[in-house]
């Protein structure tokens, strides 16, 4: 065994690939298993981590290029999961909070780092505007904290990451202007092109992008390429930044804005997004970090130690103000306050790129030759020790106050008397239906901590083999599918004479709320299936029932369109069925059109109050204007239908039409037909009643409340 060890294979530091990755990957592996069991974050665990394996430290590894690779991907990387997983609809509400944020951020340690570069430190005016960007900035070193713990959509991590955008935008705009005034470059010329090169690069990559990824999304399905793609596009746009002038975070977090409808929050692919960036590439980053800092140099000299301590308090002590000013301006609570704080504390890369950029500038020479830096050895080295403190404290605090968030949270859950439950059923027996129909179970749920998404088939002739092997395969893929967003799905086998018998039984024997049957682009509304459709699957009163076509992918639609009939509020499954609706736009951050009549279009919009989606409302009393509805859709637009059966207040005539003309019409469409459930419980009944009885569209709102927290 010994043999086979190459001579100086364990000099430090170390050289070989194999075991400078070994080695990585152990303190990835162990920072999160010894630091979470005494409440430290594991993020803090990677930095510590990589300056004692740093050059700086045991000098165990170099921050060579491959660092510097591996780490530059994990630090794009935190950027687009922040545009990612950012919800649209919020992010839109709250984008003159976002603005005001940044500015609060940006001004704030700005002219504290301004009046005590000038005043106290004794720079010139120049030095002193580039010292104090140092502290506008920062990075969202505690982001992946909020995504783990799954509150990454809420309203003040919004903000946070709005906020970001701008006030690195602004710092980093300083760092060229100073750069061009010290060369002599600040001219029209550079205006010009300064300008002209961020509107450019805007345009490509907020409207260019989601053209190529849609394009790619609908004719690839092979997951694997969809995960490269994605990379691609991550760098992409970080070189399309870097040649506008800017700093290549921004274009990683434009990126994830443009894929951010077309990555549904709940699909496979965004779990294989956060899987490897959350593993790999954030780590590694972290790690990079870590190795920057030299702990030797704090204690170098009585200015150094003096220009460190200023540059922490007007960082921190900046940073904190304007979290503050935002909490109090907006009315946030506690916990949000304390996580815009933790979010924006932390400063790295921005940080870094100017204090770099700053040191290699020399604008002079001492009487001895010694160059003379727009930023000095001490503002350097007072930067490395910012952002080992600011790290620290923007882990800690952030964890806190998301844990205190999460805490709140769940006191208002346990408070809630809502007794709705919700399990959902796939009736599937064709195996070109399995990836859609999961796709859709995963966009309607409403609670997706539960195990509660089941497929079935239904096998009517027990002893045959290859009926049970095909219902095996189909099932697997179910499963199988749902993991890869990491989510189970229980596969359920039952042998019966009659399919709609079979159906039957597993709704009663799972309490089944919502049943999904897909179409085949093969057999489509075949006879035999509305046969099916109207004598089997609609006798069931106790699930609603969804059918789903989907002539592409569910995450390249773009708009949904939403037709309810005269009085469908007043049917009794309809507002656990508006739910589902509600759920894919909030989950796919698709835009969504409801058509109705005035009555039940005043109440839809008094609920999305409660639910912040981007949706609009038209009124649309006749199903005769179908047809006119049809032409004006566009090529990545759905069609959502709220049905009804014979008999049932909402039902009209050309509902049974309607499988007919979807065929003739909309065969190149997504369309899902929504049959509420009409069981007389008391609950329902008591809901219609109230509803009914209420006397403005306020009250009618405090009723329906409950069902779209």
């Amino acid at each position: 065994m010994l043999t086979l060890l190459k001579v100086g294979q364990f000099d430090l530091p170390l050289e070989d690939p194999v075991l400078k990755f070994l080695v990585v990957l152990i303190i990835i592996l162990s920072a999160p298993l010894l630091l979470n069991k005494i409440k430290v974050p594991h993020l803090l665990g990677l930095i510590i981590g990589g300056a004692v394996i740093g050059p700086n430290g045991l000098n165990v590894l170099t921050r060579d290029s491959s660092i510097v690779v591996t780490g530059t991907t994990g630090l794009l990387y935190i950027m687009f999961l922040a545009g990612l997983e950012i919800d649209l609809a919020e992010f839109k509400k709250n984008k003159w909070k976002s603005l005001a944020f940044g500015g609060y951020t940006f001004v704030i340690p700005f002219i504290f780092g301004i009046a005590t570069a000038h005043f106290i430190l004794e720079y010139n005016w120049l030095t002193s505007f580039l010292f104090a960007s140092l502290f506008s900035s920062h990075t969202l070193i505690s982001y992946p904290l909020v995504s783990k713990l799954g509150i990454a959509r809420n309203r003040a991590v919004n903000i946070t990451v709005g906020g970001t955008v701008i006030t690195d935008i602004l710092a980093l705009l300083v760092l060229a202007i100073v750069v061009g005034m010290t060369t002599g470059e600040v001219n029209a010329a550079f205006w010009t092109k300064l300008s002209v090169g961020i509107v450019l690069f805007a345009l490509a990559v907020l409207v260019g992008f989601p053209l190529i990824a849609r394009w790619f999304f609908k004719k690839v399905s092979d997951k694997i390429s969809q995960y490269i793609f994605v990379l691609v596009m991550i760098y992409f746009a970080a070189l399309l930044a870097e040649l506008a002038g800017i700093e290549a975070i921004i274009g990683a977090f434009l990126a994830g804005l443009a894929l951010n409808r077309l990555i549904p929050y709940t699909s496979s692919l965004m779990n294989r997004v956060e899987f490897v960036g959350n593993a790999i590439f954030i780590p590694f980053f972290l790690i990079s970090v870590g190795m920057l800092i030299d702990f030797k140099v704090f204690f170098k000299d009585f200015e150094t130690i003096k220009v460190a301590g200023l540059m922490m308090l007007i960082s921190i002590g900046g940073k904190y103000l304007a979290s503050m000013a935002t909490q109090k301006t907006f009315g946030y609570t506690k916990p949000e306050g304390g996580i815009i704080f933790g979010l924006s504390s932390a400063s790295a890369a921005a940080t870094l790129a100017t204090v770099t950029v700053g040191y290699n500038i020399i604008i002079g020479e001492t009487d001895l030759g010694e160059p003379i830096r727009l930023l000095n050895e001490s503002v350097l080295n007072g930067s490395i020790l910012l952002i080992l403190v600011s790290c620290t404290i923007s882990s800690f605090v952030t964890q806190k106050n998301s844990e205190d968030l999460i805490k709140a949270e769940n006191e208002n859950t346990l408070a809630d008397t809502n007794p709705e439950v919700e399990n959902i059923l796939m009736a599937i027996n064709d195996i070109t239906t399995v990836d859609p129909m999961t796709s859709l179970a995963l966009l309607i749920r409403s609670k997706t901590e539960k195990d509660n998404v089941f497929a079935v088939n239904i096998i009517n002739e027990e002893k045959n083999d290859s009926s049970k092997k095909n219902a095996e395969k189909i099932l697997e893929l179910a499963v199988s599918t749902g993991a890869a967003a990491d989510t189970k799905i229980t596969p359920l086998t039952r042998y019966d004479t009659d399919v709609i018998g079979g159906i039957s039984n597993v709704i009663k024997e799972y309490s089944v709320t919502d049943l999904m049957i897909g179409i085949s682009d093969e057999k489509g509304f075949s006879p035999s299936f509305v046969y099916n459709l109207y004598s089997g699957y609609l006798k069931n009163n106790e699930a609603n029932l969804m059918v789903y076509y989907a002539a592409q992918p569910a995450a390249t639609i773009q708009r949904y369109i939403v037709i309810l009939s005269e009085n469908a509020d007043k049917e009794v499954g309809f507002f656990h069925s508006l739910l589902k609706v509600w759920n894919i736009a909030r989950n796919s951050s698709s835009k969504i059109e409801f058509y109705g009549t005035d009555a039940t279009i005043a109440i839809i919009e008094n609920i999305r109050k409660k639910v912040n989606i981007e949706a609009s409302f038209i009124i649309f009393n006749s199903w005769n204007e179908l047809d006119k509805l049809a032409a004006k859709m566009k090529e990545n637009d759905a069609l959502i239908i709220f049905m009804a059966q014979r008999g049932m207040i909402s039902y009209v005539p050309q509902m049974n039409q309607l499988p007919d003309y979807l065929t003739e019409r909309c065969s190149n469409r997504n369309f899902l037909l929504v049959y509420p459930s009409y069981t007389d419980t008391e609950r329902a009944q008591r809901d219609i009643r109230d509803i009914s009885s209420a006397h403005d569209f306020v009250e009618i709102g405090k009723i329906v409340g409950r069902l779209f927290k």
